[in-house]
C-alpha cells in the first residue's frame, strides 16, 4: 500500500536524469509512479546519448521502437560474454568461416588442419565434428576456407611449400556429405586466398613476373569437381589478365552480388535513412513489406596452355586423406622472393625505366574498363550484377587500393573458350573497372551480409608521404583504421571506425580478418584483442580478451548474439550476448496447471443447443 506525501513526476525525472540508467532501473521497481518515469522516453534519449558517448547529431536507429529498447539492445544483446574455449588446435588459429545456415562452421590453423564443428547441439555447445590434415599435400599450414552457398562443399586455401621454401598458395575442395577431396587447384601468391563465384564454381590466382618490379596477376574460374563428362568440358577458365606494377600484385579476392543493393539491412548515410523513413510511412499505408528489419535479437535478434594443363591436373589429384608431422618455416610476404632477388642485381635507374616502359605497355595495351559500373543506372537494372572485389596497389608492393572487376553472365562457366572472351592481338591485359584508394596498408576486408558495403581494415601512411622507392613504402600506423566503402556510390561512408591496433612492419604484415552481421561489426588485432561496433551508431561496444594476437573472428549467420574468435594462443572462443546467457542458464518453467473447471464451462457452453444461455432455455 502506497502512502505518503508523492513527488511530482517532474521532480523525479529531473532526479532520474542524475542517475546512471542501472540506478534509474533499480529505483523503478519501488512503486508504481517510478515505474512509469523510469520508462519516460525523453529520460532514457538523454541516457542513451551520454552513456554510449553518441553525438546527438546521429539519428536513432531506423527500426528501433523506443529510446529503452535501443539502450537494452547496446547493452544486452552484444556477444561479449565468454562462454566456451576450443582447444582441438595445437598451432595457431588463423581463420573462422560459419556455413550460411549457421549450424556449422571451419577453423583453419598454422597445425595444418581444416576442422569442422558443430554449433546447434542441445546443451548449447559447441563440438568437434571434422578434422583433416593437409601436410600429405605438402602444405605448410591452411590459412582460410569458405562454404559454397547450399554449404555442401568446402573451400579450403593453404600455403604450399615447394623447393628451396619458395611458396605459392593451393585451393582444395571438400565434400560436406562424406569429407572427400574433390580437387586441387594451383593459386598464387597464396594470399589471394580464393573464393567462390557461385555453388559449383570457385575463383584462383596465379602470378607471372615480366620483368624485375612488373608482372601479370591471372584470375581463373574453376569447377569444384569433375563429372563424368569432365574430359569434354572445360574445368578452367581465364577471367582476367591484369598488369602490375612498382612490385604490387592481387591478393584477397571477394565476390559482391548487387541483389539487394536498394533494399539493403542497414542503409548508413543517415539522410537517405531519413528518406527511407518517409517512404517507409508510404508503404505502411499501401501494405508493403518495411525497408528495415532489426529482427528478434535486435529489440527482443578466384606459356598459357602449359598453366591450364597443370590446372586440370590440379583436380584429377584428389587421393586419400593421409597424415604427416613435417613443418615447414612460414614464408616472407607473398610475391616478394623475386622482387628481392632482383634488387640485388638492378640499379634503381633501371628499375624506374622498368616501371615507365610497363605503364606505358600498359596503356596501349589494355582494355577499356566497364562504363557501366561508374555509370548511374535505373532503378532495379543492377538487380544482378556481380562484381569481382580484391586488393592491389600502382605505387608499391604493399596493397593500399581496391579493385573492382564486373563479372558478366557468360563468364560465370567454364564453358567456351578455356582463354577467356575473344580479345584482339593489342589487347593483352584487362583494365580494371574502378579503382579506390585507402592510402595505407590494407589488412583485412569484409562484406556486409547484403554486399552493400565493404568494410576495410588499413593502417594508415602519414599524411602527404610520397613513395619514391616501391620497395620502401611509408611507415604504417599502429592504430587500425576500420573503412566502410558503399558499393552501390564506389565511395567511402562516414568517417574510419578506431579502436583495434597492429604493431609488425610493412614486410611483416598479415591479414586480420573481419566481420559483418546486421548490425554490427568485428575484428581480430594485435593487441590480444576483438573489438565489436556498431555500425550505426559508429561506436565501439566490446573488448575480446585473448592471450595473443586475434587473428579472425566470424559472426554465426543464424544468430548474431552469437560470435566466435580465433588467435595466435591457439584457442578459438565463443562469445554469446549477455541476454543469451541470462536464458540458457533460467531454469525452466514447469508446464502450467490446466484448470479443469472453466475448462468443462468452456465445452459445455459450446455445446449448448442454439437459442439457450448456459444450456439453460
Amino acid at each position: 500500500m502506497e502512502c505518503g506525501p508523492v513527488l511530482p513526476d517532474s521532480l523525479v525525472l529531473e532526479i532520474f536524469l542524475r542517475l546512471p540508467h542501472d540506478a534509474v532501473l533499480r529505483a523503478g521497481l519501488s512503486c508504481r509512479q517510478w515505474l512509469a518515469v523510469s520508462r519516460d522516453e525523453f529520460l532514457w534519449r538523454e541516457l542513451f546519448y551520454s552513456y554510449y558517448r553518441i553525438p546527438r547529431c546521429v539519428p536513432r536507429h531506423p527500426a528501433a521502437v523506443s529510446w529503452y529498447r535501443e539502450f537494452k539492445r547496446l547493452f544486452d544483446c552484444i556477444p561479449c560474454v565468454e562462454v566456451q574455449t576450443l582447444r582441438e588446435h595445437s598451432d595457431q588459429v588463423l581463420h573462422l568461416a560459419f556455413s550460411h545456415r549457421g549450424h556449422r562452421f571451419s577453423s583453419c590453423s598454422k597445425d595444418c588442419t581444416v576442422k569442422l564443428w558443430d554449433t546447434e547441439r542441445p546443451d548449447g555447445n559447441i563440438s568437434l565434428v571434422h578434422s583433416s590434415s593437409m601436410r600429405q599435400f605438402n602444405w605448410g599450414y591452411t590459412q582460410f576456407s569458405q562454404f559454397n552457398a547450399d554449404d555442401s562443399l568446402l573451400l579450403v586455401s593453404g600455403v604450399y611449400l615447394g623447393p628451396h621454401h619458395s611458396s605459392s598458395g593451393e585451393i582444395a575442395v571438400i565434400s560436406l556429405e562424406n569429407y572427400t577431396l574433390l580437387s586441387r587447384v594451383r593459386n598464387k601468391p597464396y594470399d589471394v586466398f580464393g573464393c567462390w563465384l557461385n555453388e559449383t564454381h570457385l575463383i584462383s590466382g596465379n602470378l607471372h613476373w615480366i620483368g624485375n618490379m612488373t608482372s601479370c596477376s591471372v584470375l581463373w574460374l574453376n569447377k569444384a569437381f569433375q563429372d563424368i563428362e569432365s574430359e569434354n568440358v572445360n574445368v578452367v577458365k581465364r577471367l582476367f589478365k591484369i598488369q602490375n606494377i612498382n612490385a604490387s600484385t592481387i591478393r584477397t579476392v571477394m565476390v559482391a552480388h548487387c541483389r539487394r543493393h536498394d533494399n539493403p539491412d542497414l542503409l548508413l548515410d543517415y539522410e537517405a535513412q531519413s528518406q527511407a523513413r518517409k517512404q517507409k510511412g508510404q508503404q505502411q499505408q499501401n501494405h508493403q513489406p518495411l525497408l528495415f528489419d532489426l529482427g528478434t535479437s535486435g529489440s527482443e535478434e578466384e606459356d598459357e596452355e602449359e598453366e591450364v594443363e597443370d590446372e586440370e591436373a590440379c583436380h584429377r589429384e584428389a587421393k586419400s586423406w593421409g597424415h604427416s608431422t613435417a613443418r615447414h618455416p612460414q614464408p616472407t610476404l607473398s610475391g616478394l622472393e623475386h622482387v628481392l632477388h632482383s634488387r640485388k642485381n638492378v640499379g634503381n635507374r633501371e628499375l624506374e625505366i622498368e616501371t615507365q616502359v610497363a605503364q606505358m605497355m600498359g596503356r596501349a595495351h589494355t582494355k577499356a574498363p566497364d562504363s557501366s559500373l561508374i555509370e548511374p543506372s535505373e532503378p532495379g537494372e543492377g538487380e544482378d550484377k556481380t562484381y569481382l572485389l580484391f586488393t592491389t596497389g600502382s605505387l608499391t608492393y604493399s596493397p593500399h587500393q581496391i579493385g573492382i572487376k564486373r563479372i558478366k553472365p557468360d563468364q560465370m562457366t567454364t564453358s567456351g573458350p578455356v582463354l577467356g572472351e575473344e580479345r584482339s592481338s593489342d589487347e593483352f591485359f584487362d583494365s580494371l573497372d574502378h579503382v579506390i584508394d585507402i592510402h595505407g596498408h590494407i589488412i583485412g576486408m569484409g562484406l556486409s551480409p547484403d554486399h552493400r558495403y565493404l568494410y576495410v581494415n588499413s593502417r594508415a601512411w602519414p599524411a602527404g608521404c610520397v613513395i619514391s622507392d616501391p620497395m620502401s613504402p611509408p611507415p604504417i600506423a599502429e592504430e587500425i583504421d576500420l573503412h566502410v566503402i558503399d558499393l552501390k556510390s564506389l565511395r567511402e561512408e562516414r568517417r574510419s571506425l578506431r579502436a583495434h591496433r597492429a604493431f609488425t612492419p610493412n614486410d611483416e604484415c598479415f591479414f586480420i580478418f573481419l566481420d559483418v552481421s546486421r548490425d554490427f561489426v568485428a575484428s581480430g588485432a594485435e593487441d590480444k584483442h576483438g573489438y565489436i561496433w556498431d555500425r550505426h551508431y559508429n561506436i565501439c561496444l566490446a573488448r575480446l580478451a585473448h592471450d595473443d594476437v586475434v587473428n579472425s573472428v566470424a559472426f554465426s549467420p543464424a544468430d548474431q548474439e552469437l560470435l566466435l574468435s580465433a588467435s595466435d594462443d591457439s584457442t578459438i572462443k565463443v562469445w554469446r550476448s549477455p541476454r543469451m546467457v541470462r536464458l540458457a542458464q533460467a531454469p525452466a518453467r514447469p508446464p502450467r496447471p490446466r484448470k479443469l473447471l472453466p475448462s468443462w464451462l468452456s465445452r459445455n457452453k459450446n455445446s449448448s443447443p442454439a437459442g439457450s444461455v448456459n444450456g439453460k432455455p
